[in-house]
């Protein structure tokens, strides 16, 4: 009969010998590994794909305004400015997906994307642009707030593994 591989960095303990922060701490890691898929991760998915949505839409304004004869100072460097508008989307929205099903790595991606939106949302609203400025930062706070909690840490901890990404 054969045992089960031991972990030599875990320090072996019975169910006995735990505590109660980490009896919380094996629920949250067993709730993660079952599917549970908090509601913080929910909210940060819907809020940086509707960022790379608003940045999509703000790419096609600016490709109809290239195209429409609108006058720019160089026409490679709009042509450039929409390439970053479109790349920025495309990796906001493969932020959203991976960190829904749980990827490492997006937590980090998503918290930069947060920061890049405050510092347009604060100067927006101290340009006298108080709406536009508080739906930069109202859902940019809401979704720092929400990588920052222990169930969303838990549940996006997943590294990658045999499955291609993209």
């Amino acid at each position: 009969m054969s045992r089960p591989p031991v972990n030599p960095a875990q320090p072996a303990s019975g169910p006995d010998e735990s505590d109660d922060s980490d009896m919380s701490t094996n629920l949250a890691a067993n709730r993660s590994a079952a599917g549970h898929r908090p509601l913080g991760i929910e909210i940060i998915s819907v809020v940086v794909g509707l960022e790379a949505l608003a940045l999509l839409a703000a790419a096609a304004w600016y490709a109809f305004e290239l195209l429409s004869g609108a006058p720019v100072l160089t026409f490679w460097g709009a042509v450039f400015t929409l390439a970053l508008l479109l790349a920025f989307s495309a990796w906001l929205f493969a932020v959203s997906h991976f960190l829904f099903r749980g990827y490492r790595w997006t937590r980090a991606a998503a918290l930069v994307a947060q920061l890049f939106v405050l510092t347009i949302g604060f100067p927006t609203i101290t340009g006298g642009l108080v709406l536009q400025g508080l739906a930069m930062l109202v859902p940019a706070l809401t979704a720092i707030v929400f990588l920052f909690q222990k169930d969303v840490v838990a549940y996006a901890s997943r590294a990658g593994g045999t499955t291609t990404a993209l």
